[in-house]
Protein backbone atom coordinates (compact mmCIF):
# COMPACT_ATOMS: atom_id res chain seq x y z
CA UNK A 1 0.00 0.00 0.00
CA UNK A 2 2.96 2.32 0.75
CA UNK A 3 4.34 2.01 -2.59
CA UNK A 4 1.11 2.45 -4.29
CA UNK A 5 0.60 5.86 -2.72
CA UNK A 6 4.33 6.73 -3.47
CA UNK A 7 4.23 5.85 -6.77
CA UNK A 8 1.11 7.93 -6.84
CA UNK A 9 2.84 10.88 -4.92
CA UNK A 10 6.01 10.81 -7.40
CA UNK A 11 3.87 11.24 -10.61
CA UNK A 12 1.85 14.13 -9.19
CA UNK A 13 5.74 15.86 -8.38
CA UNK A 14 6.77 14.86 -11.88
CA UNK A 15 3.46 16.38 -13.09
CA UNK A 16 4.00 19.39 -11.10
CA UNK A 17 7.50 19.73 -11.82
CA UNK A 18 6.39 19.32 -15.67
CA UNK A 19 3.86 22.20 -15.47
CA UNK A 20 6.43 24.05 -13.71
CA UNK A 21 8.52 24.02 -16.80
CA UNK A 22 5.61 24.94 -19.00
CA UNK A 23 4.90 21.39 -20.44
CA UNK A 24 1.33 19.57 -20.11
CA UNK A 25 1.67 16.47 -18.61
CA UNK A 26 -1.23 13.79 -19.95
CA UNK A 27 -2.07 10.90 -18.36
CA UNK A 28 -4.61 8.26 -18.95
CA UNK A 29 -5.83 4.78 -17.49
CA UNK A 30 -7.21 1.85 -18.84
CA UNK A 31 -9.57 -0.77 -17.22
CA UNK A 32 -8.05 -4.25 -18.67
CA UNK A 33 -11.42 -6.15 -16.79
CA UNK A 34 -13.80 -3.75 -18.92
CA UNK A 35 -11.55 -4.75 -21.95
CA UNK A 36 -11.28 -8.24 -21.89
CA UNK A 37 -15.37 -8.16 -21.12
CA UNK A 38 -15.65 -6.46 -24.35
CA UNK A 39 -13.36 -8.95 -26.12
CA UNK A 40 -15.71 -11.76 -27.91
CA UNK A 41 -12.98 -14.74 -28.13
CA UNK A 42 -11.49 -13.73 -24.72
CA UNK A 43 -15.39 -14.15 -23.66
CA UNK A 44 -15.92 -17.43 -25.55
CA UNK A 45 -13.05 -18.87 -24.11
CA UNK A 46 -13.97 -17.81 -20.60
CA UNK A 47 -17.43 -18.89 -21.14
CA UNK A 48 -15.90 -22.79 -21.92
CA UNK A 49 -13.85 -22.59 -18.87
CA UNK A 50 -16.57 -22.33 -17.00
CA UNK A 51 -18.23 -24.88 -18.44
CA UNK A 52 -15.31 -27.13 -17.11
CA UNK A 53 -15.22 -25.30 -13.84
CA UNK A 54 -18.60 -26.19 -13.77
CA UNK A 55 -18.05 -30.09 -14.48
CA UNK A 56 -15.47 -29.94 -11.92
CA UNK A 57 -17.58 -28.72 -8.63
CA UNK A 58 -19.77 -31.27 -9.78
CA UNK A 59 -17.12 -34.01 -9.72
CA UNK A 60 -15.95 -32.76 -6.20
CA UNK A 61 -20.03 -32.44 -4.88
CA UNK A 62 -20.27 -36.56 -6.05
CA UNK A 63 -16.92 -37.60 -4.08
CA UNK A 64 -17.86 -35.32 -0.95
CA UNK A 65 -21.80 -37.47 -1.43
CA UNK A 66 -20.09 -40.40 -1.55
CA UNK A 67 -17.79 -40.18 1.51
CA UNK A 68 -21.03 -38.77 3.67
CA UNK A 69 -22.31 -42.24 2.33
CA UNK A 70 -19.63 -44.20 3.55
CA UNK A 71 -19.92 -42.56 6.90
CA UNK A 72 -23.59 -43.00 7.22
CA UNK A 73 -23.41 -47.07 6.79
CA UNK A 74 -19.97 -46.66 9.25
CA UNK A 75 -21.87 -45.09 11.92
CA UNK A 76 -25.34 -47.43 11.19
CA UNK A 77 -22.86 -50.63 11.27
CA UNK A 78 -20.00 -49.98 13.76
CA UNK A 79 -22.06 -51.63 16.72
CA UNK A 80 -21.68 -55.14 14.31
CA UNK A 81 -18.15 -54.20 12.81
CA UNK A 82 -14.89 -55.73 14.51
CA UNK A 83 -11.89 -53.09 15.68
CA UNK A 84 -9.98 -54.64 12.75
CA UNK A 85 -13.09 -53.88 10.42
CA UNK A 86 -14.29 -50.19 11.14
CA UNK A 87 -10.62 -49.02 11.21
CA UNK A 88 -10.37 -50.07 7.66
CA UNK A 89 -13.14 -48.29 6.90
CA UNK A 90 -12.22 -44.91 8.48
CA UNK A 91 -8.86 -45.35 6.85
CA UNK A 92 -10.74 -45.85 3.41
CA UNK A 93 -12.40 -43.20 4.15
CA UNK A 94 -9.62 -40.91 5.11
CA UNK A 95 -7.97 -41.21 2.02
CA UNK A 96 -10.97 -40.54 0.15
CA UNK A 97 -11.26 -37.23 2.19
CA UNK A 98 -7.64 -36.52 1.35
CA UNK A 99 -8.33 -37.59 -2.29
CA UNK A 100 -11.04 -35.06 -2.43
CA UNK A 101 -8.80 -32.11 -1.18
CA UNK A 102 -6.35 -32.46 -3.15
CA UNK A 103 -8.67 -32.73 -6.40
CA UNK A 104 -10.57 -29.51 -5.13
CA UNK A 105 -6.98 -27.72 -4.40
CA UNK A 106 -5.61 -29.01 -8.12
CA UNK A 107 -8.50 -27.33 -9.71
CA UNK A 108 -9.79 -24.26 -7.80
CA UNK A 109 -6.24 -23.45 -5.73
CA UNK A 110 -4.22 -20.58 -5.73
CA UNK A 111 -2.24 -22.15 -7.97
CA UNK A 112 -4.78 -24.48 -9.58
CA UNK A 113 -6.40 -25.64 -12.87
CA UNK A 114 -8.88 -22.41 -12.95
CA UNK A 115 -6.82 -19.82 -12.16
CA UNK A 116 -3.66 -20.78 -14.50
CA UNK A 117 -6.04 -21.35 -17.24
CA UNK A 118 -7.73 -17.89 -16.70
CA UNK A 119 -4.07 -16.84 -16.93
CA UNK A 120 -3.40 -17.88 -20.25
CA UNK A 121 -6.60 -16.90 -21.79
CA UNK A 122 -5.77 -13.29 -21.06
CA UNK A 123 -2.07 -13.53 -21.81
CA UNK A 124 -2.52 -12.73 -25.41
CA UNK A 125 -4.78 -10.17 -25.42
CA UNK A 126 -3.46 -8.68 -22.50
CA UNK A 127 0.20 -8.52 -24.82
CA UNK A 128 -2.45 -6.76 -27.30
CA UNK A 129 -4.05 -4.34 -24.97
CA UNK A 130 -0.27 -3.18 -24.37
CA UNK A 131 0.86 -2.80 -27.67
CA UNK A 132 -2.20 -0.81 -28.02
CA UNK A 133 -1.58 1.55 -25.56
CA UNK A 134 1.88 2.15 -26.40
CA UNK A 135 0.17 2.92 -30.13
CA UNK A 136 -2.12 5.44 -28.46
CA UNK A 137 0.47 6.47 -25.58
CA UNK A 138 2.32 7.78 -28.59
CA UNK A 139 0.20 8.94 -30.96
CA UNK A 140 -1.14 11.57 -28.47
CA UNK A 141 1.51 11.93 -26.39
CA UNK A 142 0.70 10.61 -23.40
CA UNK A 143 3.08 10.73 -20.23
CA UNK A 144 1.76 8.06 -17.86
CA UNK A 145 -1.23 5.01 -18.69
CA UNK A 146 -2.87 3.11 -15.88
CA UNK A 147 -4.20 0.04 -15.35
CA UNK A 148 -7.36 0.58 -12.67
CA UNK A 149 -7.78 -2.57 -12.48
CA UNK A 150 -4.57 -3.34 -11.04
CA UNK A 151 -2.89 -3.34 -7.77
CA UNK A 152 -2.25 0.55 -8.66
CA UNK A 153 -5.17 2.38 -5.96
CA UNK A 154 -6.55 5.02 -7.65
CA UNK A 155 -8.58 7.35 -5.79
CA UNK A 156 -10.05 9.05 -7.97
CA UNK A 157 -10.71 8.89 -12.00
CA UNK A 158 -11.78 11.44 -14.69
CA UNK A 159 -13.92 9.52 -17.47
CA UNK A 160 -12.44 11.69 -19.94
CA UNK A 161 -9.20 10.29 -19.22
CA UNK A 162 -10.26 6.43 -20.05
CA UNK A 163 -8.72 4.93 -23.11
CA UNK A 164 -10.13 1.59 -23.06
CA UNK A 165 -12.78 2.31 -25.49
CA UNK A 166 -10.27 3.03 -27.45
CA UNK A 167 -7.97 0.32 -26.94
CA UNK A 168 -11.03 -2.12 -27.70
CA UNK A 169 -11.65 -0.08 -30.98
CA UNK A 170 -8.16 -0.73 -32.09
CA UNK A 171 -8.14 -4.56 -31.31
CA UNK A 172 -11.81 -5.06 -33.20
CA UNK A 173 -10.32 -3.22 -36.33
CA UNK A 174 -6.89 -5.54 -35.97
CA UNK A 175 -9.62 -8.44 -36.02
CA UNK A 176 -11.80 -6.73 -38.85
CA UNK A 177 -8.51 -6.13 -41.39
CA UNK A 178 -8.34 -9.37 -42.22
CA UNK A 179 -11.47 -9.49 -43.73
CA UNK A 180 -11.92 -6.43 -45.66
CA UNK A 181 -12.01 -5.66 -49.16
CA UNK A 182 -10.10 -2.45 -50.05
CA UNK A 183 -12.91 -0.30 -50.47
CA UNK A 184 -13.98 -1.40 -46.99
CA UNK A 185 -10.72 -0.56 -45.71
CA UNK A 186 -10.73 2.80 -46.95
CA UNK A 187 -14.28 3.35 -45.35
CA UNK A 188 -12.84 1.91 -42.24
CA UNK A 189 -9.95 4.26 -42.03
CA UNK A 190 -11.91 7.64 -42.37
CA UNK A 191 -14.60 5.99 -39.41
CA UNK A 192 -10.97 5.67 -37.75
CA UNK A 193 -10.12 8.93 -38.47
CA UNK A 194 -13.11 10.57 -37.43
CA UNK A 195 -13.31 8.12 -33.84
CA UNK A 196 -9.65 9.47 -33.23
CA UNK A 197 -10.66 13.07 -33.85
CA UNK A 198 -13.54 12.43 -31.16
CA UNK A 199 -11.27 11.05 -28.74
CA UNK A 200 -8.76 13.96 -29.66
CA UNK A 201 -11.26 16.22 -28.46
CA UNK A 202 -13.54 16.04 -25.65
CA UNK A 203 -15.95 18.60 -26.68
CA UNK A 204 -16.18 17.11 -29.82
CA UNK A 205 -16.93 13.85 -28.14
CA UNK A 206 -19.92 15.04 -26.09
CA UNK A 207 -21.52 16.65 -29.12
CA UNK A 208 -21.68 12.90 -30.92
CA UNK A 209 -22.89 11.81 -28.08
CA UNK A 210 -25.75 14.48 -28.46
CA UNK A 211 -26.25 13.67 -31.63
CA UNK A 212 -25.84 10.27 -31.49
CA UNK A 213 -28.58 10.39 -28.39
CA UNK A 214 -30.45 12.53 -30.97
CA UNK A 215 -30.53 10.60 -33.69
CA UNK A 216 -31.72 7.30 -31.61
CA UNK A 217 -34.77 9.72 -30.31
CA UNK A 218 -35.76 10.28 -33.81
CA UNK A 219 -35.40 6.04 -35.21
CA UNK A 220 -37.68 5.26 -32.09
CA UNK A 221 -40.19 8.03 -32.89
CA UNK A 222 -39.92 6.46 -36.83
CA UNK A 223 -40.27 2.92 -34.96
CA UNK A 224 -43.23 4.08 -32.71
CA UNK A 225 -45.04 5.66 -35.71
CA UNK A 226 -44.76 3.01 -37.61
CA UNK A 227 -45.99 0.30 -35.14
CA UNK A 228 -48.73 2.91 -34.26
CA UNK A 229 -49.88 2.93 -38.55
CA UNK A 230 -49.34 -0.81 -38.50
CA UNK A 231 -51.69 -1.33 -35.31
CA UNK A 232 -54.20 1.22 -36.53
CA UNK A 233 -54.40 -0.83 -39.89
CA UNK A 234 -54.40 -4.13 -38.85
CA UNK A 235 -57.56 -3.34 -36.32
CA UNK A 236 -59.04 -1.62 -40.04
CA UNK A 237 -58.59 -5.11 -41.70
CA UNK A 238 -60.41 -6.66 -38.80
CA UNK A 239 -63.31 -4.59 -38.25
CA UNK A 240 -63.71 -4.93 -42.45
CA UNK A 241 -63.70 -8.18 -42.14
CA UNK A 242 -65.86 -8.31 -39.24
CA UNK A 243 -68.20 -6.52 -41.36
CA UNK A 244 -67.85 -9.00 -43.93
CA UNK A 245 -68.29 -11.39 -42.44
CA UNK A 246 -71.71 -10.52 -40.61
CA UNK A 247 -73.06 -9.51 -43.99
CA UNK A 248 -72.69 -12.89 -45.72
CA UNK A 249 -73.75 -14.50 -42.51
CA UNK A 250 -76.59 -12.37 -42.84
CA UNK A 251 -76.98 -13.37 -46.80
CA UNK A 252 -76.27 -16.89 -46.29
CA UNK A 253 -79.42 -16.96 -43.28
CA UNK A 254 -81.68 -15.13 -45.86
CA UNK A 255 -81.03 -17.49 -48.69
CA UNK A 256 -81.02 -20.79 -46.44
CA UNK A 257 -84.44 -20.04 -44.59
CA UNK A 258 -86.79 -20.32 -47.25
CA UNK A 259 -85.14 -23.62 -49.05
CA UNK A 260 -85.33 -25.29 -45.20
CA UNK A 261 -89.04 -24.40 -45.42
CA UNK A 262 -89.74 -25.82 -48.42
CA UNK A 263 -87.60 -28.85 -48.18
CA UNK A 264 -89.50 -29.29 -44.37
CA UNK A 265 -93.01 -29.29 -46.21
CA UNK A 266 -92.07 -31.61 -48.54
CA UNK A 267 -90.76 -33.77 -46.30
CA UNK A 268 -94.39 -33.67 -44.38
CA UNK A 269 -96.52 -34.16 -47.66
CA UNK A 270 -94.02 -37.16 -48.51
CA UNK A 271 -96.42 -40.42 -48.91
CA UNK A 272 -94.37 -43.80 -48.64
CA UNK A 273 -94.79 -46.90 -50.44
CA UNK A 274 -97.38 -48.65 -48.02
CA UNK A 275 -99.82 -45.54 -48.43
CA UNK A 276 -98.88 -44.05 -45.23
CA UNK A 277 -97.44 -40.28 -44.74
CA UNK A 278 -93.41 -40.54 -43.94
CA UNK A 279 -92.28 -38.90 -40.94
CA UNK A 280 -90.35 -35.69 -41.14
CA UNK A 281 -86.75 -35.91 -39.25
CA UNK A 282 -87.01 -34.34 -36.23
CA UNK A 283 -85.13 -31.43 -36.93
CA UNK A 284 -86.77 -30.72 -39.70
CA UNK A 285 -90.26 -31.25 -38.28
CA UNK A 286 -89.24 -28.65 -35.27
CA UNK A 287 -87.74 -25.90 -37.83
CA UNK A 288 -90.77 -26.67 -40.70
CA UNK A 289 -94.03 -26.73 -38.20
CA UNK A 290 -95.01 -23.23 -38.51
CA UNK A 291 -94.55 -22.79 -42.39
CA UNK A 292 -96.57 -26.28 -42.56
CA UNK A 293 -100.03 -24.78 -40.84
CA UNK A 294 -99.45 -21.58 -42.60
CA UNK A 295 -99.40 -23.86 -46.05
CA UNK A 296 -102.55 -25.85 -44.50
CA UNK A 297 -104.49 -22.72 -43.85
CA UNK A 298 -103.66 -21.40 -47.10
CA UNK A 299 -104.90 -24.78 -48.97
CA UNK A 300 -108.61 -24.41 -46.73
CA UNK A 301 -108.99 -21.12 -47.61
CA UNK A 302 -108.22 -22.05 -51.30
CA UNK A 303 -110.72 -24.43 -51.48
CA UNK A 304 -113.28 -22.52 -49.28
CA UNK A 305 -113.07 -19.58 -52.12
CA UNK A 306 -113.43 -22.05 -54.76
CA UNK A 307 -116.19 -24.11 -53.51
CA UNK A 308 -117.73 -20.27 -52.62
CA UNK A 309 -117.17 -19.35 -56.77
CA UNK A 310 -118.87 -23.21 -57.61
CA UNK A 311 -121.83 -21.79 -55.86
CA UNK A 312 -122.52 -18.40 -57.12
CA UNK A 313 -121.87 -20.10 -60.40
CA UNK A 314 -123.91 -22.70 -60.02
CA UNK A 315 -126.22 -20.11 -58.97
CA UNK A 316 -125.96 -17.90 -61.84
CA UNK A 317 -126.68 -20.38 -64.60
CA UNK A 318 -129.43 -21.46 -62.57
CA UNK A 319 -130.90 -17.87 -62.76
CA UNK A 320 -130.32 -17.86 -66.48
CA UNK A 321 -131.88 -20.87 -67.45
CA UNK A 322 -134.83 -19.68 -65.37
CA UNK A 323 -134.78 -16.74 -66.82
CA UNK A 324 -134.81 -18.14 -70.15
CA UNK A 325 -137.17 -20.78 -69.25
CA UNK A 326 -139.79 -17.65 -68.17
CA UNK A 327 -139.04 -15.75 -71.92
CA UNK A 328 -140.20 -18.80 -74.06
CA UNK A 329 -143.23 -19.68 -71.97
CA UNK A 330 -143.96 -15.69 -72.29
CA UNK A 331 -143.49 -16.26 -76.22
CA UNK A 332 -145.48 -19.27 -76.18
CA UNK A 333 -148.17 -17.67 -74.30
CA UNK A 334 -148.42 -14.11 -76.72
CA UNK A 335 -148.38 -16.24 -79.85
CA UNK A 336 -151.37 -18.55 -78.54
CA UNK A 337 -152.95 -14.93 -77.51
CA UNK A 338 -152.37 -13.91 -81.23
CA UNK A 339 -154.05 -17.11 -82.85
Amino acid sequence: MRKQFLFIFLALIVANTSQAQGKTTRIGYIDMEYILENVSDYKEAKSQLELKAQKWKQEIETKKTNINTLKENLKAEKALLTKELIDEKETEIKFLENEMLDYQQKQFGADGNLIRQKAALAKPIQDQVFTAVQDIAEAKNYDFVFDKSSDLTMLFSNKRFDISDQVIRILNRTDKREQLTKKQLKDQEVQESKENAIDENPAMADRQKVLDERKAAREKLIEDRRLEQEAKKKEYDDRRKAILEEREAKKNGTVSEPAKTTQAAKTTEAVKTDGTTAKPAAAETTTAAPAVDKAAERQKLYEQRKKELEERRKKILEEREAAKKAREAETQKTNTTNN
